[in-house]
């Protein structure tokens, strides 16, 4: 075991209450256990869940469309050329770390349980050793807070538990393993967790540690058991913590608030309709069993040969006797009442409601509308739901990168080149420090505001704004000698582009006004 690793302040302190984290999110994971196994219904052929599916593939689609990309702006004037750079190396670095595979499936995971959990590190091993920034998705089973607090950061604590091999970290931390796995085995106990062989856990613990100034420092503690594999607070490299920007390297997206960091999603709002569709369902498809089989009511004394009677292929049966209605007559079954049917559709009908999945919203236009300008503002309207979740996972997204940039700033020790690949095709090689954006001699540090835009957009939308541009220009819009008069009407317009439209006609012709030559 490696001597040079001194304990974190109270490790047994911190193991009791990542287990009392761990006993206050019991109801949490119990919900998030029994959406699962909603969920894995459509695919294991349990109970039907069609609807719910329906609902979450067509909100995944939504948020697809809208994958988010931004721009770093300065804060002041001598911050432009650092922001310039920032906003075209971060969308290399966010594709390096697979972000949008990382945003699909944590969006699964936002729509199904109502809280999709981003980590961004920095990893050691990556750019072979050199490091770089690791953005992950993490699931929520793995990370214990304290329950209540409205966001993670307000945690007093924050734990990710991770299923390591046994290998790696023998070679890593120096560490006998066979020596710690009586206390893993306790813990995993204590947690309700199991591993695979080869397998251990290890807890990354994260704490803010206050300074007298007020100021707090975030620090990391990782180990197995009661064993400590690294400290921050112990390693003399770290005097600002582990992370200098002071903040958890943890993000969560939320579906729907529950006044607490985690929110619930699409299941926990229609699990209940869902059931009663399902049970509803079952019952239609028992009474058609029953209605489509053919059967008798048949005296004892019938006279008829059973096994003739019954084989199709026989054209002549055999019978003792005269047959008659009253000694054999055929089973029918009552129409089904259609107050069952209607029960069926309400419930259907709510549970769209509910989930924010009306036909319209996923392109069903109903009741004779054939006109184009009322079908867009119907879809507009059903999809203010699906809109209003995207915009707060753009929210989210502006703390990750708000992360990354404090990731840039502390840990990009050497300049980096980055290949930049412009919309012409035109290739750009960029490079950047960190260093650049530290504090300088004079105390000054360079901030930085993140805008949010869509990367990827409806086919509808790039259709939609390339024949607003095709009327502008068949207007005249672009006419030189019109330049006054557009200006003024794009004064008056809201769109995404406007300011650069404006900025690039006056560029071209100034404000329309012709000179004075007198």
């Amino acid at each position: 075991m490696n001597e040079n690793k001194t304990a974190a302040p109270d490790l047994s302190l911190a193991i009791k209450t990542l287990i009392r984290y761990k006993r206050e999110k019991a109801e949490l994971e119990s919900r998030i256990a029994s959406e699962g196994d909603i969920w894995r219904a459509v695919y294991t052929g349990g109970e039907s869940s069609s609807w719910i599916f329906n609902s979450i593939v067509n909100k995944h689609a939504d948020v697809i469309d809208s994958i988010p990309s931004c721009v770093c702006l300065p804060r002041e004037k001598r911050d432009e050329k650092y922001a310039e750079t920032l906003s075209k190396i971060i969308p290399v670095i966010t594709q390096r770390c697979g972000f949008e595979q990382t945003y699909s499936d944590n969006c699964w995971e936002k729509l199904k349980h109502g809280t999709a959990a981003y980590g961004v590190f920095w990893n050691n091993a990556l750019e072979d050793g050199l490091g770089d920034i690791d953005i992950r998705a993490l699931a929520l089973e793995d990370i214990f807070w304290e329950i209540g607090v409205g966001d993670i950061q307000d945690s007093q604590n924050l734990f990710i538990v991770s299923h390591s091999d046994i290998d790696a970290l023998e070679a890593a931390f120096g560490v006998d393993y066979s020596q710690l796995r009586e206390q893993d085995s306790s813990l995993a106990s204590s947690l309700g967790m199991s591993t695979a062989d080869g397998k251990c856990l290890v807890v990354d613990w994260y704490y803010k540690k206050y300074l007298p100034d007020g100021i707090s420092q975030l620090h990391l503690c990782k180990f197995i058991g009661e064993c400590v594999l690294y400290s921050s607070e112990s390693d003399p490299s770290c005097p600002c913590g582990w992370y200098e920007h002071g903040q958890y390297p943890i993000v969560f997206d939320r579906m729907y608030p529950t006044g607490q960091a985690h929110g619930f999603g699409v299941i926990a709002t229609s699990a209940e309709a869902q059931r009663y569709i399902n049970r509803i369902d079952a019952n239609i498809l028992e009474y058609t069993d029953w209605a489509s089989r053919v059967r008798f009511w048949a005296k004892r004394s019938l006279g008829v040969n059973e096994k003739e009677f019954l084989d199709l292929d026989r054209s002549i049966v055999e019978v003792e006797g005269d047959i008659d209605d009253e000694k054999l007559r055929q089973i029918e079954i009552s129409p089904m009442n259609d107050s069952v049917m209607d029960a069926k559709l309400l419930k259907i009908e709510e549970l769209k409601t509910v989930t924010g999945s009306l036909d319209v919203s996923q392109g069903g236009i109903s009741g004779g509308i054939t006109a184009a300008s009322a079908i867009s503002i119907l879809r507009e309207a059903g999809a203010k739901a699906s809109r209003d979740g995207i915009e707060e996972t753009y929210r989210a997204y502006i703390r990750i990168i708000a992360l990354v940039v404090e990731l840039i700033r502390q840990f990009y020790d050497e300049t980096r080149v980055f290949r930049i690949v412009g919309e012409d095709g035109a290739r750009e090689y960029l490079g950047f420090c960190g260093k650049s954006i530290r504090a300088g001699e004079d105390g000054y540090r360079p901030h930085f505001d993140i805008e949010i835009s869509a990367v990827k957009k409806a086919p509808s939308e790039s259709e939609k704004k390339n024949k607003f541009a095709k009327e502008l220009y068949d207007s005249g819009a672009f006419r030189p000698e019109n330049a006054a008069q557009t200006l003024l009407m794009l004064e008056m317009m809201d769109f995404e582009g406007v300011g650069m439209l404006k900025a690039s006609i006056r560029s071209l012709y100034g404000d329309g006004k012709e000179e004075d030559n007198d």
